[in-house]
Parts: structure tokens; C-alpha cells; sequence
């Protein structure tokens, strides 16, 4: 079997893996700003950490995976520099800010649980690690990389970047940041345009802040990932993943402050995955075009032409290296969710496949092939997981397992062991690595439960001598195709026409 393969933003190539700890993964992955609704960008690099975390799984690693909650709020470096997300949605909403929270934590597990990510090991709140932030911000400024002006705590790139190599992860030097920095709030304070705030101090009117040696205030974006991953993952870890879109300035920032603070920069592999585009166009508020994730799922937004199942969002985004530009569209996303029909149809069929009786009928050559194309599978995820590639082969599986269900082939085309295989790979990567499952199975038991209930309902309608509603229920279920049967001891059960 080959070596792991990932392909490490930091060195822009791929490397083979090797653990800090022989068997352990610690992997750290910025999680949502709970401000708002989890929309169709935050689907993409929950799943493709997802996948990774399940593919370590899967090779027999112990591993920490730690994702993140920002409820503090976070100031745009690049926008409005004290705006507080949090703060801003709490008072639009008329709801405290930890309430806030707590509703869109809630609905961003809702989602994740919906596209069948597996939790991760800890899940670290900013607010809960203001303490942790602080220290690290005072040895920051003990190190002499770090200044307080008004209450409010700055980052000094300058003089970071004449010591370390600021900006190798998202290829850009100091130059290019001193022409693309804006004018923001706040600046005139900074001894440089480049820096970065570590706390700033709040004013009057900011909902959210904590005492500190500084004075009251509330703690910057990235000094939060840098404390919560240190603190659960140590000084040094395996994989710091997330989206292209924050390797700068949010983890360029965070490689600064951490080397600083633990000398040591935080990860050995830096990960991340692509965005995603919509009709071609890039996904932002400002083309309008964000779709929240229950929007996706019941089809309520002017771009869908209807709902798209949770396991049809994941299928499609599995369909493209997590590393390319993915593009969602009606058409294509309509052709997903027929390729995940058909794959679920086939995998259910190969399920039911007895082991040939005897070698009479065996197809050496395709036997072969089959054995061959299961084990690329393993080669596909060793190659920076791809899961593209994994997806063509169970394709290019599903017409041999096809042709045996229907006849068409000799059930003793295949080997037992190689049938044995086939079954194993099927169900390991269809459900275990690629995290897919059966939605029909699932509305079947909704159904069975609405099914019992009415059931229920009648028979207390007839108990009561209440004919008419007994008969309402009995005649609207008839309509829409589905019989109930009355036997002599009171029993009633149902049949779909």
C-alpha cells in the first residue's frame, strides 16, 4: 500500500505524512463565526475535513480533531476594523448575544449533523478561552513582537517579517500588504499599516468585552485559533486546516503570533481546500448569490430550481478534488443526485449478491480488473485524498455489479473472495470513508412513525364513536395511494398501493 500523500499549502507541494506521534493526528480546523445562518460555503470545508478525519480513522490512527466556535465576534481586518458580527446580528435580531450563539451553534450542528459529518473530538468556544488568549498576548509582548496603544494590543509585522518568512503561506510580502492594506479604524494607532490587532479595546457602545491588563476589550480573530489549538493540541501539531480564503490574513497571522508565543509555527501541514463558485460566478453577499444550508435542502431561493438532499450536496462536492474550484448548478447538481441513485441502487444490489457456487463461469480477466480498480482506491485517497478518483472507480464498478444482478453475467464471473472484497470495499467507502447513507431508508422510518400515528389517532376516533374523523382519516390516506385493513381484533395495518 503507498505512503500518504498531502499536499501542504505551506511548501506548495505534496509531502509524504508523517505524524508528530507515531499513530495520533492532532488536527486543528477553523470553525464557523455563529453570527448567522451556515450557508452553502461552509458545507465544502466541513465535509473535506470531514473525509480526512474519517480516512484517518480508517488507516487505524488515533486522532484529535479540534474545530472551533467564534462567538466573540470577530473585527474584519478588512473591512470595518471594530465591527463585531455577533454584536451587530444580536441587536438586528433583539436577542442577547449568547443567544444569539446558542441558536446559530444550534442550527450549524442541525446542518452538519444533516450532511453526516462525524463530530469532532473538542470543539473549543472563543469566549471560553479568553484567559488562554490573554497569557498568550502577554508573552507576545514580552517577546518584544507585540505593543499596546489605548488600550488596544497591535502585532508588529515589521518586525516579525525582518526575523521569520511572513507571508510564505499565502505568497505574499510585505510590499504587497503595505499597497493592498485599506485605510481601516483604528490605524493612525499602529506603528505599521501591516500589523494586526491582538485585543482591542471596546468602546461604549460594544456589547461584548472582558477586563484585562489592558484594559476592557475583546480579543482579535486569530490570536483565538492560536490559543485553542496550542492549548489541545500542543505547541506543535500535525494538520492546520480550512478554506483558501483565510490563508491570509487569518492564518498567515496566526503562524506569526504562534511562532512568537511557543517557538515553534503551529503545523506541519497546512491544508486547504477551494472555493466554491455558483452558476461560474464567485459565491459573496455582494452578488447575492449565497444560499443558506436549509435553503439548499428545501429549495426556498431564487437560484435552486427545487430542494437538494443533504447526501446529494455532499455526494456532489465529493465528485471534485477538494483542492479545485467547484461550481455549483442546478444541472449539476441534478446530475448528482442521479450518479448517487444509481451508486446506491448498485451498492444496495451488491449487498444481496450470494458467493458463487463453484469456478464454472469465471472471467479471469475481468476478475482481475475488478481486484485492480478496489485497490486504487486506497492508492486515490493516499494521493492527497482524492476522492474524485474514488468516485470514477465505484463507478466503473457499478455496470459489472449491475450485469450480475440482472442475469447478464454469470454470478460465477467473480471469485468468491474477489465478490467478498468488492463487498467490503463497497461498504467501507461508500458509508465508513466518504461518509454517504441511505435517505430513503431514513423517510421510510418517518413515514412508518406519520403511518403509526394516524393509525393511533383512528383507532381513538372509533373507540369514541367518532365515525366521521375515523373515516376522514381512512378515506385521505386511501387518496394518496396508501390502504388501511381492519382485521376482526381491532388491528389496523396499512399498505402502499
Amino acid at each position: 500500500m503507498s505512503l500518504l500523500k498531502v499536499h501542504n499549502s505551506y511548501t506548495r507541494q505534496k509531502e509524504t505524512f508523517e505524524p508528530l506521534t507515531p499513530g495520533h493526528v492532532g488536527m486543528y480546523v477553523c470553525g464557523p463565526t455563529v453570527s448567522g445562518e451556515s450557508h452553502l460555503g461552509h458545507a465544502r470545508p466541513y465535509i473535506t475535513f470531514d473525509i480526512i478525519y474519517r480516512y484517518f480513522l480508517h488507516l487505524g490512527y488515533k486522532v484529535r480533531y479540534v474545530r472551533n466556535i467564534t462567538d466573540a465576534g470577530h473585527f474584519e481586518e478588512e473591512g470595518r476594523e471594530a465591527e463585531d458580527k455577533i454584536a451587530d446580528k444580536a441587536t438586528l435580531e433583539k436577542l442577547e448575544p449568547m443567544e444569539l450563539v446558542q441558536k446559530y451553534t444550534n442550527l450549524f450542528h442541525w446542518a452538519m449533523k444533516q450532511l453526516n459529518t462525524l463530530e469532532p473530538s473538542i470543539e473549543p468556544t472563543a469566549t471560553g478561552h479568553i484567559v488562554e488568549q490573554i497569557d498568550m498576548i502577554q508573552k507576545i509582548i514580552k517577546e518584544g513582537y507585540a505593543y499596546e496603544v489605548n488600550g488596544s494590543v497591535y502585532f508588529d509585522v515589521k518586525k516579525y517579517a525582518a526575523h521569520y518568512p511572513y507571508g510564505k503561506l499565502s505568497g505574499r510580502n510585505l510590499d504587497d500588504l503595505l499597497e493592498t492594506t485599506r485605510s481601516l479604524e483604528g490605524q493612525d494607532e499602529k506603528r505599521n499599516k501591516q500589523d494586526f490587532a491582538l485585543w482591542k479595546s471596546a468602546p461604549p457602545q460594544h456589547i461584548m468585552r472582558w477586563n484585562s491588563p489592558w484594559g476592557e476589550g475583546f480579543p482579535g480573530w486569530h490570536i483565538e485559533c492560536s490559543a485553542m489549538s496550542s492549548k489541545y493540541l500542543g505547541a506543535e501539531f500535525d494538520i492546520h486546516g480550512g478554506g483558501m480564503d483565510l490563508q491570509f490574513p487569518h492564518h498567515e497571522s496566526e503562524i506569526a503570533q504562534s511562532t512568537i508565543c511557543n517557538k515553534h509555527m503551529p503545523a506541519r501541514y497546512w491544508i486547504h481546500n477551494n472555493m466554491i463558485t455558483i452558476n461560474g460566478r464567485k459565491m459573496g453577499k455582494s452578488y447575492n448569490n449565497q444560499i443558506k444550508l436549509t435553503e439548499m435542502f428545501n429549495g426556498q431561493h431564487p437560484l435552486l430550481e427545487k430542494g437538494y438532499s443533504p447526501m446529494t450536496i455532499r455526494f456532489f462536492i465529493l465528485q471534485t478534488h477538494y483542492r479545485s474550484t467547484l461550481d455549483f448548478g442546478n444541472e449539476a447538481l441534478q446530475a448528482a443526485e442521479k450518479g448517487l441513485k444509481r451508486l446506491w441502487e448498485a451498492y444496495e444490489a451488491l449487498n444481496k449478491l450470494s458467493p458463487p457456487s463453484g469456478s464454472e463461469g469465471l472471467d479471469q480477466q475481468l476478475d482481475e480488473k475488478v481486484v485492480k480498480m478496489l485497490l486504487q482506491l486506497d492508492e486515490f485517497m493516499n494521493d492527497d485524498f482524492n476522492t474524485a478518483k474514488v468516485l470514477a472507480n465505484l463507478f466503473e464498478l457499478v455496470p459489472i455489479i449491475n450485469a450480475i444482478r440482472d442475469k447478464h453475467l454469470s454470478p460465477n464471473v467473480l471469485k468468491a473472495t474477489t465478490l467478498e472484497m468488492l463487498q467490503r470495499y463497497f461498504h467501507e467507502y461508500i458509508e465508513n470513508i466518504l461518509g454517504l447513507r441511505d435517505e430513503n431508508a431514513e423517510d421510510e422510518g418517518k413515514l412508518d412513525g406519520v403511518l403509526s400515528l394516524l393509525i393511533e389517532l383512528r383507532k381513538e376516533a372509533r373507540a369514541k364513536k367518532d365515525y366521521a374523523t375515523s373515516d376522514k382519516i381512512r378515506n385521505q390516506l386511501q387518496a394518496l395511494g396508501i390502504s388501511l385493513k381492519d382485521d376482526k381484533d381491532g388491528n389496523i395495518t396499512y399498505s402502499i398501493n
